[in-house]
């Protein structure tokens, strides 16, 4: 059956829409959720963006334990969103089910492959949405759509009953419209535990060096925020190696898992793909194995890196993207070259496993661009505390 423009338009799922009631006088009572479609809902067929997945997978047994809690909560499940298909790409583009319009930027991508979810956010449709992020799939839809996005630590939040990528890496995380929701929301999925002080504030030259120059400049008012909140940042230099030694690593690391997940469905199943998809699998098979191995050797040392700079609440601050969202119209070749430029950055949180959070800061010709704040791992209800007080001194 063909799609109507609304469906492809939009930000929901094709067909009639999942819908449950969440308990009357919870925490999160009255708010609306949507979930990203890789997330279980008992009854329904979890179609992780592409058909032919949602034809070899029968209707769901369980809902994802993270999904049960929102309901038990008090917030009200109200559909399901759009996903890249199997969650393997950045920019937000489904051929299948329809690229979600980014409403804050409509002549451009809304970023991948939580896209669905960010754009339901922005266009008002729900209070949060969930969305999954594995190579930034939380925090670059985020940047690109306008709202606030989080990533927590991984491993804070279980994924059972999630559709997998690269399962060291992949997290949940969410969007809200304001900083208020997003800690909410914490508040009721995150591990306990008290939000400790933050500080100091740290700058990485390299990783502002790396945005286009008119993001770094627009960006400066959100880091002074920072700084009114913190204390004056310090500056360092976060990769010597330089930042596409990080993207190299994950991205050796991610493909081996990828194929690890999904290469025997792939394989049997021999799915269509849209433009970009089979081509990351087949890189994905092709991955030799020492190079993947060769990552995780470089992973441990950057964590160890991380943890003893950011152990006793300092933070970085830094542009979430280093560009705005590409436009619709943007050639293959040139969505390559954002993704290469942009895995880089969101590496740092990526193979550190820490918590980052996107803010809303500023706008460039019209699309809106997030600053993030980064945290060690386990310093997620700090951080969320922190994205409050500043949002609330910019104004947001």
């Amino acid at each position: 059956m063909a799609l109507t423009q609304a469906e492809r338009d939009g930000a929901f799922i094709p067909g009639p829409r999942v819908a449950l009631a969440g308990t009357p006088g919870g925490p999160l009572a009255g708010l609306r959720f949507a979930v990203k479609d890789l997330y279980d809902v008992a009854g329904e067929v979890t179609s992780y963006g592409n058909p032919d997945w949602a034809r070899s997978h029968g209707v769901a047994a369980s809902t994802a334990p993270v999904v049960l809690a929102l309901l038990e909560a008090g917030a009200s499940l109200v559909g399901k969103t759009k996903t890249v298909e199997l969650a393997f790409g950045l920019t937000g583009e489904n051929v299948w089910h329809g690229t979600p319009i980014n409403p804050n930027a409509p002549d451009r991508f809304p970023g991948g492959s939580s896209c669905g979810s960010a754009a339901a956010v922005a266009a008002g449709e729900v209070d949060f949405a969930m969305g999954s992020d594995t190579g930034g799939s939380v925090r670059i839809p985020a940047s690109y759509c306008g709202v606030f996005g989080f990533r927590p630590s991984w491993g804070a939040i279980s994924l059972a009953g999630c559709c997998a990528l690269g399962p060291s890496f992949d997290t949940p995380g969410w969007f809200a419209a304001n900083a208020a929701v997003l800690a909410r929301v914490g508040g009721e999925i995150l591990p306990l535990g008290k939000a400790g002080a933050a500080g100091p504030l740290l700058q990485p030259d390299d990783v502002w060096a790396n945005a286009d120059p008119k993001v770094a400049a627009l960006l400066q008012p959100a880091l002074a925020a920072s700084e009114r909140v913190m204390g004056q940042a310090l500056r360092l230099t976060l990769m010597p190696e330089g930042l596409f030694e990080l993207y190299e690593n994950f991205r050796c690391m991610q493909a081996q898992e990828a194929w690890a997940t999904l290469g025997r469905w792939v394989t049997q199943t021999k799915p269509g793909f849209g433009p970009g998809v089979g081509e990351r699998f087949a890189a994905a098979q092709a991955m030799p194995a020492e190079k993947a191995a060769a990552g995780r050797g470089f992973r441990k040392r950057f964590q160890h890196r991380m943890r003893c700079l950011l152990e006793g609440g300092a933070v970085l601050a830094y542009p979430t993207s280093p560009m705005a969202a590409p436009l619709l119209a943007a050639s293959q070749a040139e969505q390559n070259v954002v993704r290469e430029q942009t895995m880089g950055v969101t590496a740092i949180a990526g193979l550190g496993g820490l918590c980052e959070v996107s803010i809303p800061a500023a706008r460039l010709d019209g699309a809106p661009i997030g600053l993030s704040l980064v945290a060690a791992a386990g310093q997620d209800r700090m951080l969320l505390s922190l994205a409050a007080r500043v949002a609330e001194e910019l104004g947001l």
